[in-house]
Parts: structure tokens; C-alpha cells; sequence
């Protein structure tokens, strides 16, 4: 395919689709519904806030909320002045929130009622000068006062919808957005209006029976990750389309709003289709408008896609990213050709390599290497962090630091994070390769596997297991089970029996945890 990288800022997806689309649902959050029209209006308010309190070009703001209209309108106002946003994850604790804050040198935040405080105990030892706290709903439980704290509705109420936009290059920073922290220390990825605006025109090129103006998205992906704001938000945008807001996730709650918006786009994790195909509810809900999900920020195993599938008519894809891409690189066809255990096919504009080594010689088709990428999408660098860059961008290519090999089409499949690799008994073994066999056991319903340290071995393969409700499925036969559909060195030398498995707020399992947590058991 075809891909023009556009010469316009991000700020432009939702100026077009007011434009085009004044009177169409924007936003529908618990019976509220926000027009288009609405929703420019209510941005060009936020606006003059943020330039009554000096914030202009260059500034970083923070928006530490859940999916709310208040966070989306936050986040178009920044942008629209030139400013910067940074998203901050709801679960981070005060030292995380501090690091974060001095890091990307936050002026003014956005925050939602219930997280204030914890702003407010660190806001002394940060350059914060304002904090807009914002409330779900019309009465304050957590009472947050003092000279630093302002209240959105009040703000709002008294503020003008006439504004003009900041001129803004499509090479100026739009977001400062941090790494999910799960194989260590959060980095700050800088991302411009170009790199954010190409991957969501990408993803929509992708999308090739979406209807403008007549798609509605469930936005149950967190949009202050790179994943839902660019699959969630971003897309939504660029089709004039109705987003339908779910600030936490809860199965029951995300199938009746399907029902009752009609809706027909639902970007997701591994995580959240499963809780859907486990609910005792699933066959009773008309979940049938469903026409295309793509999966990310884990494997998608087949029998929770085809199980997915069945359940809904539409289509359900794997796709792969990583926030230093904006975060999209490669996504499965919506039309039929989707290849089971891939990642897929290079998004338009996208180019993809398995490499040997980090000179970047390319590896035979077929034999595992490092997956590295190359678009429009990928990011301008680490914020205040040149050598870090270094490491991963090389001549405009990005290494990924995920393992994997391609196919005589061009498909792409991953093994592994280079750094989860196992080495057992001199062999390597890919810990998603092990997954994929255990999400196909009779009883499992989520596996990780992480390999923990061995005197023999060096490592062993250890198998943590969420079984499916009721199932008497045992360590034993989940063992004979790997054994008869992988190779002994494969084979995970222990099963451990959990009720959950530990993730960031968007699903992604967070094996440096596991193994701590199954290092003390």
C-alpha cells in the first residue's frame, strides 16, 4: 500500500472531523453524549485555562486520568497550543509520579479527583505550579485544597470557546510518552505530530471496510498508553467516529455498552477478549455488531481468537507495537488472510527486517533474529536521554529487542523479547512458543512462562497458570500435555497455580514481577 506522510500536526484529526462531522457523537460516557461540534468547543475552552496559566509552546503538560471526556479534551487543548503532553499512568505511586514530573518538567496538571492527593504530596518537589482536578462525577468524595489546586467544571463554566490554535510544525513534540517500565526503568519517548499523526492515518488505511463518519469505537484501552491512544483515540478520530468511553474495564459492563452503542470497532489485549469469552453472560449478550478488534500488547493465542470470533461475527487480529513507534508497526489483514501466531504484515509506510546482528545484516528467511523497523511512525529519540537513543535507533531503524523470523510472504512471527529468552541446558527456549501450547491445554485460561535460575540447567522453564473457572485441570496434565506438543528442553520443568498473573494497566504481563513474586514462593 500506498502511504503519504502527512504535512499537518495531530491537532488536525479533530479540526477535520468538526468540520465534517459537527453534529455526530464524539463522545458517549455513561448516557452523556459530547457532538463533535461539542467537543472543538469545549477544547477551545481548556485552551484559554491553560493560556490564563502561561502554558504555551514547548511547556509539557501532564493528564493523569482514566478514560474520560475531560482527559480527551485536556489532551487536544495541549497539543493545540504547541505544548507537550505527557500521560500519566492512575497506578503510579508518588516516587513514580515525582520521577516522572521532574523528567519531562511538568508545569501544570490534569487529575482526576480520586488520584489528587497523591499529586499533591509530591507537587513541593516538582516544578508543578497548577494542578486541574477532574471529577467523573458532581460532587468532590476526596476533598483536594490549597493555592495549587483548581477545579475543572469551575474553570471550565467561566472560560470562552474562542481561541486560535498555536502554528505548529508536524516536527514539534507532541508527546512525551513513557515506556510501560516493564523490563525496568520508564524512559520518556518523544513523539511528534508527524510520528502520532502518520500511524493513526496508517492504522486507518489498514482498516479498508471502516465507515467514516459511522463507525463507534469502545474505548476500554487505556488512552494515556500509546496503544489506545493511536488505536483508541487517534483512529476513532480520523473516521469522525463515536468513542464510547470505559474508564475501567469490567467484561459485563464493556458487552452491554456494545449492545446498547451498536458499537463496531473494539481494540483490546489478550487479557480482555478472554474475560469476554469466559463470561457466563457472553452468549446471552447481542455482542454481534462487532466488525474488526486488533489485539496487542501480548500474544494473541488462536483459541481465544477464534472462540472471540465466533462469539461476535467480526474479525479478530493480532497486531504488534511498542511506544517508540507510536506505537503500530504491523498488523494481520482484516480480510480473511490472517496468519495465526503472527504479528502480521508492515503497516503502510512501514519497513520491517530480521537481523543477525546490530551491524544489520539480514537474516535468511525463516531463521530467528532481531526484529528492527522503519517508518514515519518511529519516535525522535529518549527524552535527555542521547545514549540510550543511540542504542536502539541506528541510520533511521529502530531495534525492537524482540526475536523473531519471517515467512515467504512476508509475514512476521515473534519468538521473544531478546532479553526473555531462556537458555535451559545450552538450548534456547522462547517463552511465547511455550505459551501458545499452554493457552491450547484443556482448563488453562492464561499462562507466562519465565525462566528462573538452575545450578544444572543454568535456567529452567517455569509455567505460572490461570485456570478456567471450575476446571480440575492439574500440574500433571498440563505437563504431559507440553510434552506431547514440544520438545523436552521446551517443556516447563514446574507449573505454579495462580489466580492472576501480574500486568500493567493495559494488559501486558509483567514477567520481571512474576519472577520476583515465584522467586519468593
Amino acid at each position: 500500500m500506498q502511504f503519504t506522510i502527512p504535512e499537518k500536526p495531530l491537532t488536525s484529526l479533530l479540526e477535520e472531523a468538526a468540520a465534517q462531522y459537527p453534529e455526530n457523537t464524539a463522545i458517549f460516557f455513561y448516557g452523556t453524549v459530547i457532538t463533535y461540534r461539542e467537543f472543538d468547543r469545549q477544547v477551545k475552552k481548556v485552551m484559554n485555562i491553560l493560556r490564563g496559566l502561561g502554558v504555551g509552546e514547548g511547556d509539557t503538560v501532564a493528564i493523569m486520568a482514566p478514560n474520560c471526556p475531560q482527559g480527551l479534551i485536556a489532551y487536544q487543548a495541549v497539543l493545540r497550543l504547541g505544548a507537550v503532553v505527557t500521560q500519566t499512568n492512575p497506578l503510579y505511586v508518588e516516587r513514580e509520579i515525582e520521577a516522572q514530573f521532574n523528567d519531562a518538567g511538568v508545569k501544570v496538571a490534569f487529575v482526576l479527583n480520586l488520584f489528587a492527593n497523591r499529586v499533591m504530596e509530591v507537587a513541593k518537589n516538582t516544578e508543578l505550579e497548577k494542578l486541574i482536578v477532574l471529577n467523573l462525577a458532581d460532587y468532590m468524595p476526596w476533598p483536594v485544597s490549597g493555592p495549587l489546586a483548581a477545579y475543572w467544571s469551575e474553570l471550565v463554566n467561566n472560560a470562552s470557546d474562542e481561541a486560535q490554535s498555536a502554528k505548529i510544525s508536524p516536527d514539534q513534540t507532541a508527546l512525551l510518552q513513557y515506556t510501560g517500565g516493564t523490563t525496568g526503568t520508564a524512559k520518556g519517548v518523544r513523539l511528534t505530530h508527524r510520528n502520532v499523526l502518520s500511524n493513526a492515518l496508517q492504522c486507518r488505511q489498514w482498516f479498508l471496510g471502516a465507515q467514516p463518519g459511522k463507525e463507534v469505537f469502545i474505548l476500554a484501552l487505556p488512552t494515556f498508553h500509546a496503544f489506545g491512544m493511536t488505536t483508541g483515540l487517534n483512529l476513532a478520530l480520523s473516521l469522525g467516529a463515536e468513542m464510547a468511553l470505559v474508564p475501567k474495564f469490567e467484561a459485563d459492563a464493556v458487552m452491554k455498552l456494545i449492545e446498547k452503542r451498536r458499537a463496531t470497532i473494539f481494540p483490546g489485549v489478550p487479557a480482555m477478549y478472554v474475560a469476554v469469552n469466559n463470561h457466563p453472560k457472553a452468549a446471552k449478550r447481542d455482542i454481534s455488531s462487532i466488525k474488526f478488534c486488533v489485539s496487542g500488547a501480548a500474544p494473541l493465542p488462536l483459541e481465544v481468537k477464534e472462540r472471540f470470533e465466533k462469539l461476535t461475527g467480526g474479525k479478530l487480529v493480532e497486531g504488534y507495537g511498542l511506544t517508540e513507534a507510536s506505537p503500530c508497526t504491523h498488523c494481520n489483514p482484516l480480510d480473511g488472510s490472517a496468519r495465526p501466531g503472527s504479528i502480521g504484515l508492515p503497516l503502510p509506510g512501514t519497513k520491517s527486517l530480521i537481523v543477525k546482528s546490530e551491524d544489520g545484516e539480514e537474516c535468511p528467511q525463516g531463521e530467528v533474529g532481531e526484529m528492527i523497523v522503519n517508518g514515519p511512525q518511529v519516535m525522535a529519540g529518549y527524552h535527555g536521554k542521547p545514549e540510550e537513543t543511540a542504542r536502539v535507533l541506528k541510520n533511521g531503524w529502530l531495534f525492537t529487542g524482540d526475536m523473531g523470523y519471517v515467512d515467504a510472504d512476508g509475514y512476521v512471527f515473534l519468538m521473544d523479547r531478546k532479553k526473555e529468552m531462556i537458555i535451559s541446558g545450552g538450548c534456547n527456549v522462547y517463552p511465547k512458543e511455550v505459551e501458545d501450547i499452554l493457552y491450547q491445554c484443556p482448563g488453562v485460561m492464561e499462562a507466562a512462562v519465565v525462566g528462573m535460575d538452575d545450578s544444572y540447567l543454568g535456567e529452567r522453564v517455569v509455567a505460572a497458570v490461570v485456570k478456567k473457572p471450575g476446571a480440575q485441570v492439574t500440574a500433571e496434565d498440563i505437563t504431559a500435555y507440553c510434552r506431547k506438543n514440544m520438545a523436552s528442553y521446551k517443556a516447563p520443568k514446574k507449573i505454579v497455580f495462580r489466580d492472576s498473573l501480574p500486568k500493567t494497566v493495559i494488559g501486558k504481563v509483567l514477567k520481571r514481577v512474576l519472577k520476583e513474586e515465584l522467586g519468593r514462593e
